[in-house]
């Protein structure tokens, strides 16, 4: 995910995008990204805040909705009816007594 988002950053606008391992959960255990963003007050800098913040942010709150945070399932419909073309594929929530069924 950190990759598919630095790409993402890149293309909409950011002025750099980092790739790179770590993270403070241990050397080589995960990859990060990040990105920075030059606000100028000009046109062409809100253009791509505008970009970068419908893309960067949503993501992050994507990934905590598939991990099962419904603050953020809540949020990430919410955001989907506020930006055109926005669409994210929200979760569908396990049968607990079906997976009572299943042998491992």
């Amino acid at each position: 995910m950190a990759v598919q988002n630095c790409i993402g950053d890149s293309f909409r606008g950011a002025t750099w995008v980092a790739l790179h391992n770590g993270g403070g959960v241990g050397w080589g255990d995960v990859i990060n990204g990040g990105f920075g963003l030059v606000l100028d007050g000009s046109p062409d800098a809100s253009r791509r805040a505008e970009g970068m913040l419908n893309w960067d942010v949503p993501n992050g709150v994507a990934r905590r909705s598939w991990s099962g945070n419904a603050k953020a399932k809540e949020a990430i419909r919410r955001a989907e009816q506020q930006v055109d073309g926005m669409k994210v594929t929200i979760p569908v929530e396990a049968d607990e007594e079906l997976l009572k069924t299943l042998k491992f």
